[in-house]
């Protein structure tokens, strides 16, 4: 495959990259290096920079907002936002709903919904996954019943990320159980957050952050127009949306960043310690990564260009998936393996198990190695869980 960079491509890397650099709000990025939570306003006002600019949409049609961006300028742009170290797009509504509104939707629900997507003036989440029916999607419960010319809800979806925040939610819903399929008789619908009847319930994850949540829907009334497409076809939308979903979670761009601060770090002295580099077993396992890691940068780029030639992420994408979050705990382990001790987030007392800030060992990535390591357990999971894409693959690719 030649990657070889046109003047033309060469003076875009540039742009982006002195954006980066000069432009984008320097308060995030310094949060991003420290490996500080950012708060909603943080990620709402980095959203806005990115609209402002033109580029909170890179893979929209332009008539719909989008960068208009060739295969080759989204990698660009992906490669640098990961070695500026800002954040990723938030993907539920530039991602996820979007790309399903201005497919699927209707004239009506492009102009009401397309719009503040793009700006991030609306914040999504995803009602897939329910106790029950994560992997097995196709068995959720969440019932949406036609009353004139609303639905209503009754239901429970499970670890959706950031709902605390959202404005709105696309959920897959049950319309029809008289179906010879589990997977026919389910609808994709768009529903306000603030409607009466929805409450959310915390989840804490081992790191004491309040990401996920369950939420709950008691009879809430949703009108019919929010139904996006034909009733019944929602798993058919869901199954799209999640191909584009798995691409993004290949995360190739961060995972090369990460390992190129490790690299880094592994050729200094810490704490009056060896450097890492020293280390034959460590480097080794290092060098094997990387290895790895480009092997999957050429498959996600031939994806890309399939995509950007008009076909929809196909097995492909699981196979992303797949690799791509497994060379992402690869990554996190070699980042705790080389922070040792501190990586330890705090001294936990044995009785009380609190876990003071106060305590913490390491600094910094130091301690966060540990605490990313436990949540990105979740990867390999979350978008339909690796087992599961092995399936697709072998119905898909091998005909099994």
């Amino acid at each position: 495959m030649n990657v070889t960079f046109t003047d033309e491509e060469l003076a875009f890397r540039d742009e982006v990259k002195s954006f980066f650099e000069n432009d984008f709000p320097q308060d995030i990025l310094e949060k991003q290096n420290r490996s500080v939570a950012l708060s909603r306003e943080d990620m709402v006002r980095w959203h806005k920079v990115m609209y402002r600019r033109g580029w909170a949409a890179p893979n929209w049609p332009t008539e719909y907002g989008g960068t208009g961006w060739s295969t080759v300028q989204k990698y660009i742009f992906a490669d640098e936002q990961a070695r500026a170290n800002a954040p990723a797009f938030l993907p539920f509504g530039v991602s996820m709903v979007g790309p399903i509104i201005y497919t699927y939707g209707n004239d009506a629900q492009k102009q009401r919904f397309l719009p503040d997507i793009l700006e991030f003036n609306t914040w999504w989440c995803q009602g897939y996954s329910e106790a029950g029916a994560g992997s097995d999607l196709a068995s959720l419960k969440t019932r949406a019943d036609l009353d004139g010319d609303h639905y209503v809800v009754n239901g429970s979806k499970t670890w959706t990320t950031l709902a605390q925040y959202a404005d709105w939610i696309f959920c897959l819903v049950r319309t029809n159980t008289d179906v010879a399929r589990r997977q026919e008789g389910i609808s994709f619908l768009l529903i306000d957050m603030n409607s009466p009847g929805i409450s959310i319930k915390p989840i804490l994850l081992l790191d004491g952050e309040h990401e996920v949540n369950e939420v709950h829907f008691d009879n809430v009334r949703v009108p019919s127009e929010n139904l996006v497409g034909e009733e019944g076809k929602g798993w058919t939308y869901g199954k799209v949306l999640l191909q584009h979903e798995r691409t993004g979670i290949a995360g190739v761009s961060g995972s090369r960043y990460a390992l190129q601060r490790l690299r880094k770090q592994a050729g200094k002295a810490v704490r009056g310690a060896e450097p890492l580099a020293g280390n034959p077993t460590f480097m080794r396992k290092l060098a094997a990564t990387e290895v790895e890691l480009k092997a999957l940068e050429y498959t996600e780029l031939r994806t890309l260009a399939s995509v950007a030639s008009g076909k929809a992420p196909g097995p492909e994408s699981s196979i992303l998936k797949i690799a791509g979050t497994e060379l992402r705990q690869q990554v996190d382990s070699l980042c705790v393996e080389a922070a040792g001790y501190y990586a330890l987030p705090y001294v936990r007392d044995q009785y009380t198990m609190d876990s003071p800030d106060s305590e913490r060992i390491g600094e910094g990535a130091e301690t966060n190695s540990s605490l990313t390591y436990f949540n990105n357990r979740k990867v390999s999971i979350f978008g339909g869980s690796n087992e599961i894409q092995k399936n697709i693959i072998a119905k898909h690719v091998l005909g099994l």
